[in-house]
């Protein structure tokens, strides 16, 4: 069983009310545009849920993309799959709000799950949010592989630890990309590196990533591929 999904990983200490928390029809909140020589040429948007029983069907296999909504998630999907704006990005942190499933190859998916740790809507959503990722984590035998997105001036935080504590549980290869690499200069961003490295372990595999300059997207691009033919065991 997956550990239950605390509300206060989808919130932040200033939140403010927005929304009802109500369940809504599916939503595309996604577009993906075509651009030329895309890793993933045929990719293309499947839908959005905001209950388990809108997931598309439970076949194939599936990497799913998870971090606090301020730590790049969407900026780094864009760049990994070479498709602009293939996942929605927004000054405002805390946009992705549903579970947004993406087609990559036949049978092979991308699912951008809702941000958290900045998500500044009412408790009653929170805790929606919070049902929506446990039943995903739990119930998707085709996720074979969860990318972290965490930024690299942070480090590892208490929300991303959850996160895999989650993965651990459904035994869920992870794979870490430190985001935003390039706000860091280089001696500064192999030390945070090193230091992830030695506090995960063989928990997850991990890297340097920029979205800005593109650092590190082939070695993102190999950890995705490898994921898609992993299984769970």
């Amino acid at each position: 069983m997956v550990p239950e999904w605390p509300v206060a990983l989808l919130s932040d200490p200033g939140a403010v009310k927005m929304g009802s928390g109500r369940p809504s029809r599916p939503q595309i909140i996604h577009t993906s545009q075509p651009v030329p020589m895309s890793q993933f040429p045929d990719a293309r948007f499947l839908l959005s849920a905001n209950a388990p029983g809108q997931f598309v069907a439970d076949a194939g296999s599936e990497v799913a993309v998870a971090g606090r909504s301020n730590a790049g998630k969407s900026s780094a999907i864009n760049v990994i799959v070479n498709r602009r704006q293939f996942a929605r990005t927004s000054k405002t942190p805390g946009r992705t709000q549903l579970v947004n499933f993406f087609e990559l190859r036949p049978g092979q998916r991308l699912v951008d799950l809702p941000g958290y740790g900045f998500a500044r809507v009412a408790e009653s959503v929170r805790q929606h949010w919070g049902r929506l990722l446990q039943a995903y984590l739990e119930q998707r035998k085709s996720l074979s592989g969860l990318i972290l997105v965490v930024d690299v001036r942070r480090g590892i935080g208490d929300f991303d630890r959850q996160m895999l504590e989650f993965a651990a549980a459904v035994e869920t290869p992870v794979h870490i990309l430190l985001t935003k690499a390039d706000k860091l200069k280089r001696g500064r961003a192999a030390a945070a590196l090193l230091g992830v490295q030695k506090e995960l372990g063989d928990t997850a595999s991990v890297q340097l990533f920029s979205a800005l300059d593109r650092q590190g997207v082939d070695q993102a691009r190999e950890a995705l591929d490898r994921l898609l033919v992993a299984r769970r065991s």
